[in-house]
């Protein structure tokens, strides 16, 4: 292919990764990459180790979709052996971190007692002294917050454990991803760079714009033993040409999951990317990366869980995004780390962190943050948004997997947005128990009772039914369940009729009709048109 400019083929998969173990968030600040190192990686590991059949029993268990377990089929584990070593080699300092945390949450349980705290500084251990703050909360319960900024800078901040394994998929299936490491394989390239590494805009771009095979070779390294498989990932025939919306109306397209592209003619919104793939037979109709604008002018992230802020996608669309927008947040707490940071430390530009009711105007367009409850299970965690999306008097309110714990909160949000035209509510209203996510940040672990009773929900039918009460919809969709069969490896999610969400969605979509709101669960794709009331859009104030 030298000398020839080639394509990026549509099916190539983007998958980032941290110590070969599918890389998220939490693995992007190094106080939770540390955690998580210790907490969840290590704790896999040996467990597989210690009994790999058992591992390879529960993964064909459907009930056990989403646990503790490799997939790894009972096998390979030399390889699984070298990984722990290698992880134990080269995040000696980060494992260290982890016991250090935990250290000074025991050392403040036991020591600070309402008193001065400043006498305890003395006591912290010795690789967190200068990267945290203690206090106390109004009820002289002690904690402590870390300078995130200055962790960033530090030798616990490792972008050398960042890499990229390219591969070219013809199906939606996976192992669970927060289970699996990325082992060795004869099709899988891995590259060893960084996720702000400017080659992965430029073979992004590829996907669109043709570029020569050597210049994007010599860009992102790739040994010559790696050439014959980089060179099948690419293609001489062009992509589908992609057709800017160029309407008078709004348009809104469905991509699964949390995932709307609103467009006018004048501006695109990205909510919670999260886009799929195509090139291959796929039982679900579906959009892909190939529907999307040259350029989209405002991505909203909603919340920071690894089927919103998904690297996967949003990785490969950075060149193309010209404002993140992400919830604000600055409390330096383990369980609540600053998004604006992260993404800027992992090489995104023009991130905008917005306030709860603040409004972002552009033209005939506002973007509004809106408070967001539910779904945190009962965690301080403040890095959370809901968005009003505003065209022209135009409203559509995005609630993710919002629960309404207090329905006075979401009437004084009415009173200041008033009635929206379309409403989207995610309703997986059982949730994972509080530890599925965080237990690897607890030094103390909840009781099973507790940790059951914690749940990542979103709302039921009655408290769904409460929201388009309040907000009067003409329209309402129910999205953000999972469903989708390119979900699943993040998700773990494989819904039947007789699954609680699906009779609760069932029950308030029905509800909804019979009020004469045009209701829907999303599942795969779908494309609506509306009209403009060419109404002024004000900032809230």
């Amino acid at each position: 292919m030298s000398g020839t400019k080639v394509y990026l083929k549509p099916n190539v998969v983007f998958e980032p990764l941290y110590d070969r173990w599918y890389a998220w968030s939490h693995l992007i600040f190094p106080a939770t990459a540390a955690m998580n190192t210790v907490g969840r990686h290590l704790v896999i590991i040996d467990s597989y180790l210690a009994a790999p059949a058992i591992h390879a029993e529960a993964v064909r268990n459907p009930k056990m979709k989403g646990g503790p377990f490799m997939d790894l089929g009972g096998g390979r584990v030399e390889e699984v052996k070298a990984l722990r070593e290698k992880i134990v080699t080269t995040q000696d300092h980060l494992i260290r971190f982890a016991k250090a945390i935990k250290e000074l949450d025991l050392m403040l349980a036991t020591e600070a007692k309402g008193f001065g705290l400043e006498e305890l500084y003395q006591k912290v251990p010795e690789m967190l002294k200068g990267y945290v703050e203690l206090f106390y909360d109004r009820n002289n319960n002690a904690d402590f917050r870390f300078f995130e900024s200055l962790l960033y800078q530090s030798e616990y901040y490792n972008d050398s454990a960042q890499s990229m394994a390219l591969w070219i998929t013809d199906n939606d299936h996976r192992p669970f991803c927060l289970s699996t490491p990325r082992l060795d394989e004869p099709n899988v390239l891995h590259l060893e760079i960084p996720f702000n590494h400017p080659g992965i805009d430029e073979l992004a771009r590829m996907k669109r714009v043709p570029q020569d095979v050597s210049y994007i070779s010599q860009l992102l390294g790739i040994a010559e033993s790696d050439a014959a498989l980089f060179e099948t990932f690419f293609t001489t025939t062009p992509p589908p040409v992609y057709k800017k919306y160029t309407g008078d109306k709004i348009r809104m397209r469905y991509f699964g999951h949390a995932c709307i592209l609103i467009e006018t003619k004048d501006v695109s919104i990205l909510v919670d990317p999260l886009i799929s793939y195509y090139g291959y037979e796929s039982d679900v109709a579906h959009f892909s990366d190939a529907d999307l604008p040259d350029v989209i002018d405002y991505v909203l992230i909603t919340h920071n869980h690894q089927d919103h802020v998904l690297f996967e996608t949003l990785l490969p669309l950075r060149h193309k995004v010209k404002k993140l927008i992400v919830p604000r947040s600055s409390t330096g707490q383990l369980e609540d780390h600053n998004l604006a940071l992260m993404f800027k430390q992992i090489g995104f530009k023009n991130v905008v962190a917005i306030e709860e009711m603040e409004t972002i105007a552009l033209g005939d367009t506002a973007i509004t943050g809106i408070p967001f409850t539910g779904e945190h299970s009962d965690l301080n965690i403040l890095t959370k948004s809901c968005y009003l999306v505003e065209i022209s008097g135009f409203k559509l309110l995005f609630l993710a997997d919002s629960r309404i714990l207090e329905s006075a909160l979401y009437k004084h949000i009415h009173r200041k947005i008033g009635d929206v035209d379309v409403l989207f509510l995610g309703m997986e209203c059982d949730g994972a128990p509080l530890t599925w996510i965080y237990g690897p940040l607890m030094t103390k672990k909840p009781t099973r009772e507790q940790d059951a009773s914690r749940r990542l929900a979103g709302s039921d039918c009655a408290k769904g039914e409460k929201l388009v009460e309040i907000f009067n919809p003409g329209e309402l969709y129910v999205y953000a369940m999972g469903m989708e069969p390119w979900l699943e490896f993040i998700s773990s999610i494989k819904y039947t009729d007789e699954s609680n969400p699906i009779i609760q969605s069932n029950r308030l979509i029905q509800l909804s009709k019979d009020k004469g709101i045009l209701a829907e669960r999303l599942y795969g794709e779908k494309e609506l048109l509306y009209e403009k009331k060419e109404e002024p859009v004000k900032e809230l104030s």
